[in-house]
């Protein structure tokens, strides 16, 4: 029998729920598709946003922000600030509704000084960004993005967003012939096994294809390659995986899911409220730079809608972080079905059973009984599943951007997210009900006219 048939061992596939099969998950994967670096992303989202009548701001310029007014800002092109401000008739910002995601993803970053060759090939030497799962990225077709800085003839310097969207490269496995024991488990040593392979080795070097690309997808002639912050990831489109589309499988769906569903919630939300997404980069090496959680953008942001919006004054800062709550959404580890030990047998989240509540004792989430409560209360009203993951006793823990931001802004802050399998791989997996899910939960928080 075979899927034409529509019928695959007894089951009527026509009978099956498609309703997750949606205009959503549609955007879901040309935003994933299109956003192989943070750039992208926020580029991506900045667009969409001023296309919905958000009005973009500049750090550097004075601000005049106006009740019922929407705002969008970026800085380092990497990370993001939206917000919306209640209408007029509410007179001083008392409260926001925070949304918190992060805009980069685990992957292999080109060095400065990355041309080398070895054995006839040309290859680009690379420096691991975040806790990358290695063995995924062997035999992928890889392209390069990311972001070049350039000098024109006439002396005038110039960034831009560069996306080769070619299979250009790829890490090429050794065959199992020359590693018998290669299935029993060797470690990856990203400086000597890693390097992907573009072309047999001529006079090319990394600032000559640089240019040739430029030259191809911005018509840029005669420019000289100043800098750069370039990566590699998997050509591999998004695609909607299992017999019943139960699943959406991609690349950076940690945390580029967050920050489209948060996206979609701002967008879908009534503006009746004080609400506020920020997607900030560098999460997955530590959050600690300019436009991370653990530097200033998102308390400059606060400032500055505190003294234009709200009652103004330091005292009155901290009564709207007080009054304010952060929901930070990154993705949460699934039950994998063939792993069921490394769960807790009380705490393992199913994909497409809701967005998970991530608790730790030592403080690696932000989640509190406070926190906890009212997002469990949000998921009621919006009548969306809610689950709980712990980690193991015996286990270590990740941590995400909720506990830095909490520590630096002093928000009340709760940490969920959608769940999901082969967390840092190339290739990742969740479930497409579980887009919905958060969204709607999302849109309910926002919307709510009272906090507590």
């Amino acid at each position: 029998m075979i899927l034409t048939d529509f019928l695959i061992e007894g089951i009527d596939l026509t009978a099956l729920d498609t309703s997750f099969d949606s205009p959503r998950l549609a955007r879901l994967c040309d935003f994933l598709a299109g956003s192989p670096t943070p750039w992208h992303a926020t580029r991506s989202m900045a667009r969409r946003l001023e296309e919905n009548g958000f009005i973009r701001l500049d750090e550097r310029a004075d601000w005049a922000l106006e009740a019922g007014k929407r705002y969008v800002v970026t800085r380092n092109d990497s990370s993001i600030i939206a917000f919306t401000l209640p209408p007029g008739d509410k007179v001083g910002l008392e409260n926001l509704r925070m949304i918190g995601a992060h805009t980069d993803s685990p992957g292999l970053r080109l060095k400065p000084e990355a041309t080398q060759r070895s054995a006839g090939w040309l290859q680009l030497g690379v420096q691991v960004y975040g806790g990358v799962l290695l063995a995924p990225w062997f035999d992928r077709d890889l392209g390069l993005a990311g972001r070049v800085h350039l000098r024109h003839a006439d002396g005038r310097l110039e960034s831009v967003l560069l996306n080769v969207a070619d299979p250009v490269a790829m890490i090429p496995s050794l065959a199992i012939h020359l590693d018998r024991d290669v299935n029993a488990g060797r470690a990856i040593n990203p400086q000597t096994q890693m390097a992907p392979i573009l072309m047999q080795s001529g006079d090319a070097t990394l600032d000559s294809l640089l240019e040739g690309w430029l030259a191809k997808e911005h018509g840029l002639e005669e420019v000289e390659i100043v800098d750069f912050e370039l990566g590699f990831y998997d050509l591999q489109p998004p695609s909607l995986v299992g017999v019943g589309r139960e699943l959406v499988a991609s690349a950076r769906l940690d945390n580029l899911l967050s920050c489209f569903i948060g996206l979609e919630a701002l967008l879908e939300c009534d503006g009746e409220q004080g609400a506020l997404l920020v997607a900030n980069d560098h999460e997955e090496v530590g959050s600690a730079s300019a436009c991370g959680a653990q530097g200033p953008f998102l308390g400059d942001v606060l400032k500055r809608i505190n003294a234009q919006v709200g009652k103004g004054g330091e005292e009155a800062l901290i009564q709207l972080i007080q009054s304010s709550v952060m929901i930070s959404c990154d993705n949460a580890h699934a039950l994998h079905p063939n792993f069921r030990d490394k769960h807790d047998e009380r705490h393992g989240p199913a994909i497409n059973g809701g967005p998970v509540i991530k608790v730790n004792a030592s403080q690696r989430y932000a989640t509190n009984s406070v926190t906890g409560a009212l997002f469990r209360d949000v998921c009621r009203e919006a009548d969306v599943p809610v689950q709980s993951f712990v980690t193991r006793a015996d286990m270590g823990c990740g941590s995400t951007i909720g506990p830095i931001t909490a520590t630096e802004i002093g928000v009340p802050t709760i940490d969920v997210g959608v769940p999901q399998w082969a967390m840092h791989s190339i290739r990742e997996t969740a479930g497409t009900r579980d887009v919905e899910h958060l969204t709607r939960a999302l849109v309910a928080f926002l919307n709510r006219p009272t906090l507590y």
